[in-house]
């Protein structure tokens, strides 16, 4: 590995470090735990990077899973060792915060196919000493809750108390919802669906395929190589961020201003302060995500279809359920609208399932569940404490 960090720049360096040897805890699991992948190949061995927070009580009955978006990773609320940057859902998680880590047990991995310290493309072959690359297999929501649910058995957890996540991650609380149900007691899926629709598939296509054209990507073996993918991926970031956002929340922060200057400068620079930012949200993006796992976990939400393991029939995924549910959607969210977390809500009834519903209000787009939204605070607050209560945590 050394001569790739040799021919990488230093923030690809840190990187690729950061995906074999990372700065959180890692479950390895051995050719006597290998993971079974829906593509029908037995991962092994593999890893899990994981972080922690809090005290399991002696019960073991106070464990909250948190789980991660698309670029998000481990780091949920602590300093992030590529960025400096503090947890992506520190405004949540904490002492005396939302999800109180002096009262819960909170766990968040990386899922399989990432690049923070989980095994994914751009972690090792054992078999040839190299970068995965292309040469990794594909992975699905339900292998990353599988991997989940194996780092629970080695944390030895029976029972989670919750499983929480947005959008990417919604989609793993309701996989685990489908798959586990007798192993979590609450269920938080936040602006996600059921499946991919469509247009988001589009969307993922059209970044794919940036990071694709690049011709830094080398056919995915750009780290063997020495090279990097850098703008096709910042240009797939870039498009996908729009869709992070509203038409509402980009006019009110931006407009039609200009960045640094009065008018036009009659050129492609970015004469618009959006264009600034958007540019920004891509070149910060490359220093700490990897190009392949971006292309895996984009491909593994197209191909999520949790109907279509129930002969298309979405209740029957939730039938006999006994996990408590709270949905959550946002008005401004064109990402995951409202009507695809009416639909989980209906399967849920349809299955008897005890479930909430809340539409917040707001113009902040598909990451207002990442951002300070207090409608958002107290409907979590709520329920958890209620689901608290019910299960006996003090």
């Amino acid at each position: 590995m050394a001569e790739v960090e040799l021919k990488t720049s230093r923030g690809t360096t840190e990187r690729v470090r950061e995906a074999e040897n990372p700065h959180s805890l890692v479950a390895h699991f051995g050719a006597d735990k290998p993971l079974k992948l829906d593509a029908g190949v037995d991962l092994s061995p593999f890893q899990i990077a994981y972080q922690t927070y809090g005290t399991l009580n002696a019960g073991r009955t106070n464990a909250i899973l948190i789980c991660h978006a698309l670029t998000g990773d481990q780091h949920v609320n602590n300093v992030h060792p590529l960025t400096g940057k503090p947890g992506w859902w520190d405004i949540m998680i904490g002492s005396g915060k939302l999800i109180d880590t002096d009262r819960y047990f909170v766990i968040c991995s990386n899922v399989v196919g990432g690049c923070m310290g989980s095994t994914g493309p751009s972690s090792i072959d054992p078999k040839t000493g190299e970068p995965w690359g292309l040469s990794f297999p594909v992975v699905t929501i339900r292998d990353m809750v599988r991997a989940q649910a194996m780092l629970i058995d080695h944390l030895g957890i029976d029972t989670l108390f919750a499983v929480v996540g947005g959008s990417m991650g919604g989609m793993q609380v309701l996989q685990w919802a489908a798959s586990y149900p007798e192993r979590m007691f609450a269920a938080l899926p936040i602006a996600c669906a059921t499946r991919h629709s469509a247009q988001n598939i589009a969307f993922h296509e059209v970044g794919r395929q940036a990071v694709m054209a690049d011709p830094e990507w080398r056919g995915g073996r750009y780290l063997v190589e020495g090279t990097a993918p850098r703008r096709g991926l910042a240009v797939a970031r870039m498009a996908a961020h729009i869709t992070y956002l509203s038409d509402a929340a980009l006019h009110r922060k931006f407009g039609r201003k200009f960045q640094d200057r009065n008018s036009a400068t009659f050129s492609f620079d970015a004469d618009f302060e959006v264009e600034s930012y958007l540019r920004h949200q891509g070149s910060s993006f490359v220093e700490r995500f990897d190009a392949n796992s971006y292309l895996y976990l984009t491909r593994a939400m197209d191909y999520f279809d949790l109907a279509a393991d129930y002969d298309g029939v979405l209740a029957h995924a939730f039938r006999g359920t006994k996990t408590r549910f709270c949905v959550v959607s946002f008005t401004s969210d064109w990402l995951f609208p409202t009507v695809e977390s009416r639909a989980i809500v209906h399967a849920l009834n349809a299955g008897s399932a005890r479930v909430s519903f809340a539409e917040i209000t707001t113009d902040k787009g598909h990451d207002a569940f990442l951002l300070d939204e207090p409608e958002l605070f107290a409907i979590m607050r709520g329920f958890l404490g209620a689901a608290s209560a019910a299960r006996g945590l003090r």
